[in-house]
């Protein structure tokens, strides 16, 4: 029961047209069966071993998203059935994906992560890079695999304000490159930022997609 109390309690908090990846890595099949009985559909997971076993066993109807880094050998375990890949932060994985999608007969949606945050551990296209790889145009070939928005997570800080600046310089970018990029194109439409410490500042700025998982399933229960 408490995981259905939590879901809802997320679900009230967020502002129209914004929707919840309940972010279920580490947690057990049991608790994703909970939450999906409360209605949830979308999950997010970082690990693909993980995603698979989960996928196996748990209803067809799920909305699978990949949230982590991805490496390029794995993305073949995913192809057939993965909704949404969050992070792809190289043309080498854009690549990937088209090739293991094509395999499949798919065409599977992916975010461009961005990266804003101090921290150099966390990956993704600077703002120039990506404008660069926009411009360069090696993606329009890829046929099975559609760019449906932009991806970013903020610095890990207790400064609000940090927070807010990046996400908005996030919310200017997606703008400025649907605008220059895909005016034309109604499906990219995601911003996916903000996780269960910041998502309530991220739907300010425009996020569509938050990431939240301790907020719903407590913390992790394995690693």
């Amino acid at each position: 029961m408490l995981i259905k109390a939590n879901l809802q309690k997320i679900l009230d908090s967020l502002k129209p047209g914004v929707r919840l990846v309940a972010v279920s890595k580490f947690h057990p099949v049991e608790a994703l069966q909970e939450a999906y009985n409360a209605g949830q559909r979308v999950f997010g997971e970082s690990h693909v071993q993980e995603l698979m076993m989960k996928q196996e066993v748990l209803p067809k109807d799920i909305e699978w998203h990949f949230i982590g880094h991805l490496q390029t050998n794995k993305v073949k375990y995913m192809a057939p059935f993965v909704s949404l890949i969050h992070a792809v932060d190289t043309m080498k994985l854009l690549k990937e994906i088209d090739k293991q999608a094509q395999k499949c007969g798919r065409v599977i949606d992916v975010l461009l992560q961005v990266h804003v945050a101090k921290e150099e551990t966390k990956f993704g296209f600077s703002p120039e890079e990506l404008e660069q790889l926009l411009i360069d145009g090696e993606w329009k070939q890829y046929g099975h695999v559609r760019i449906v928005g932009l991806m970013a997570m903020a610095t890990n800080t207790d400064d609000e304000a940090q927070i807010a600046y990046e996400f908005e310089i996030v919310h200017s970018l997606f703008g400025a490159v649907k605008k220059r990029f895909f005016l034309d194109a109604p499906w990219f439409k995601e911003l996916s930022m903000g996780m269960s410490g910041d998502y309530l500042i991220a739907q300010q700025h425009g996020s569509t997609l938050v990431r939240v998982g301790s907020k719903i399933f407590g913390e992790r229960q394995y690693n």
